[in-house]
């Protein structure tokens, strides 16, 4: 009995000379003894069998190094785009900064007051507690009860500082209070936060003229704020016959969730009217 590597050597050893003779013959124009035809027909079989089998593995090599070629020019692709979108939402979001810094500069060069540019840097967790943190402080000349303020209105005022960093009080903290005019009739009260991020205007006796849409604004009685200063818009009223003053909810001009750049205004001369929009 042969062992299978026997048969294997044998095999190959018989292909090969089986070949070699094909191929003497194939020179042969004249290819006619009845050897080589058995030859021919015996021969030609496997050789159709090897034929097949070199081009089947030749293509799956080919095939395969191209799809790892494929493989990683897909890797290389997925990174580039990658960092592409990196770098588009870089440029995005320093585009909008400088389009929000742009608007801040325009609105401090419209007050006519001295204010210092400062970057909202925190907020507090809590829902009670309406305050944020600044990135200046003392050493930048701020200090306790300095107005804050954005182009869209009032933000709020500093309550706390350290060397470069001070908490501002918002104007929607149940805490704070701003003395205010109605701008249409100049009818006087004092806004404070309320529930739901809005805020009340209290003390407006029940005979004033208040409307809804009506522009609130500081009044600048109440030593913190500038007059003129943007507060926000009547959104309901609720006259009492048994009472003295209004119920008036009043909603702020300011976002105070989208607070990210804000204005400190800087011993301002608080009777002199801001800019009014």
């Amino acid at each position: 009995m042969f062992s299978k590597n026997s048969v294997i050597i044998i095999a190959v050893v018989f292909l090969f000379t089986a070949n070699i003779i094909a191929l003497t013959l194939a020179d042969d124009p004249y290819p006619s003894t009845w050897p080589g035809k058995i030859l021919i027909s015996v021969i030609s079989p496997f050789q159709e069998i090897t034929d097949k089998t070199l081009r089947f593995v030749e293509g799956v090599w080919r095939n395969y190094f191209s799809l790892v070629s494929a493989s990683r020019e897909n890797e290389r692709l997925k990174k580039a785009l990658t960092i592409a979108l990196e770098k588009n939402k870089d440029r995005i979001e320093v585009e909008l900064s400088n389009l929000r810094l742009r608007n801040l500069l325009n609105f401090k060069n419209t007050m006519n007051m001295e204010a210092l540019a400062c970057e909202v840097i925190a907020k507090d967790p809590s829902a009670l507690i309406r305050t944020v943190i600044i990135n200046k402080g003392e050493m930048d000349g701020l200090s306790q009860g300095m107005p804050v303020v954005v182009p869209e209105g009032v933000v709020g005022r500093i309550i706390e500082l350290s060397g470069h960093y001070a908490k501002v009080l918002l104007a929607v903290d149940i805490n704070s209070g701003v003395d205010a005019l109605i701008q249409r009739t100049r009818a006087r009260g004092i806004v404070k936060g309320a529930i739901y991020g809005n805020c009340r205007l209290d003390y407006v006796i029940w005979r004033e003229d208040v409307k809804k849409e009506d522009v609130v604004i500081s009044s600048g009685l109440d030593g913190v704020y500038p007059k003129g200063f943007r507060l926000g818009r009547v959104s309901d009223i609720v006259k009492n016959n048994s009472g003295i003053f209004q119920e008036i909810i009043v909603e702020p001009f300011v976002d105070f969730e989208k607070l990210e750049e804000v204005l400190v205004l800087l011993n301002p001369p608080l009777y002199q009217f801001a800019t009014e929009q």
